[in-house]
């Protein structure tokens, strides 16, 4: 199937489905959109249900929300003869329940990597579950990146949010520091470090984290504990300084119970 002959369906117009949207039809598919709150434009058809966008598409690209991600597939399912996709930010477990409504329907879990305003259908995405294959194929000929991983609905979206908890971690950690920085008047300073270690940060900045964590994690403790302190003195809530706290608690009372003297391996405690 060429690229300039699909017909795509997209559920969701708002920021990323309306420019990925748009993209495809730039592209050369034939695109029909359904969104209730948003109308389609740009090339794309307007329709006006879940239903009447998948029927005869060879693709469906749902793109909502995790909350309406069942919903929209029960009901553009009686009408899908072509591959649904679940775009939305959901965990593993919706994603499998998703694969298993669909039943006979190829189904695929499509991770979105980064922000889509910007790259739109070029931004980085990953795919599993029995339509990946297929769906990727489709939408790589219409410029799409999308890298397969073999197995089933769920490993893209494990991958997508194991990525989220670092990376939105650390941003409510930079956001919290600053702010507490700021009330103290020394924003500039702290940004200055802040900047610096994200840009020396290397394979063994991690271990030192990782390692240091475990092996200080008693001393780690008061200390977190007097800047959530701290923060209160300033008139800042101590979230992420509070959470810090409680887990090098929790890390601190593992290693002695075990009478541990060595840093267990990553996850080690879980098990």
């Amino acid at each position: 199937m060429s690229g300039t002959s699909a017909t795509i369906a997209v559920l969701g117009l708002g920021e990323a489905g309306g420019a990925i949207a748009r993209d495809l039809v730039a592209a050369g598919a034939a695109v029909r959109g359904y969104d209730p709150a948003v109308p389609a434009t740009d090339g794309i058809v307007d329709t006006s249900s879940e239903a009447e966008a998948a029927d005869g598409a060879d693709l469906v690209l749902s793109v909502n929300s995790a909350t309406a991600a069942v919903d929209a597939l029960r009901a553009g399912l009686p009408k899908t003869t072509g591959i649904w996709a679940d775009l939305n930010t959901a965990s593993p477990g919706l994603k499998r329940e998703l694969a298993s409504i669909a039943g006979a329907v190829p189904f695929t879990d499509i991770a979105i990597m980064a922000p889509v305003p910007g790259k739109g259908l070029r931004v980085p995405m990953l795919a599993s579950g029995p339509g990946a294959e297929a769906a990727t194929t489709l939408l790589r000929s219409l410029g799409a990146s999308v890298e397969v991983i073999a197995g089933e609905a769920g490993l893209a979206a494990e991958r997508k949010l194991l990525r989220s908890v670092f990376f939105k971690g650390m941003s409510a950690a930079v956001v919290e520091a600053l702010t507490a920085a700021r009330a103290a008047g020394l924003e500039d300073w702290l940004r200055e470090i802040i900047v610096h270690e994200l840009s020396t940060a290397n394979e063994s900045t991690v271990d030192r984290l990782v390692t240091g964590s475990y092996r200080h994690a008693e001393r780690r403790t008061t200390e977190m504990a007097a800047a959530a302190d701290m923060l209160g003195e300033l008139g800042v809530p101590a979230e992420v300084a509070a959470a810090s706290r409680d887990q090098l608690a929790r890390l601190s009372g593992s290693r002695g119970r075990s009478n541990a003297t060595s840093v267990p391996r990553l996850g080690e405690e879980l098990r």
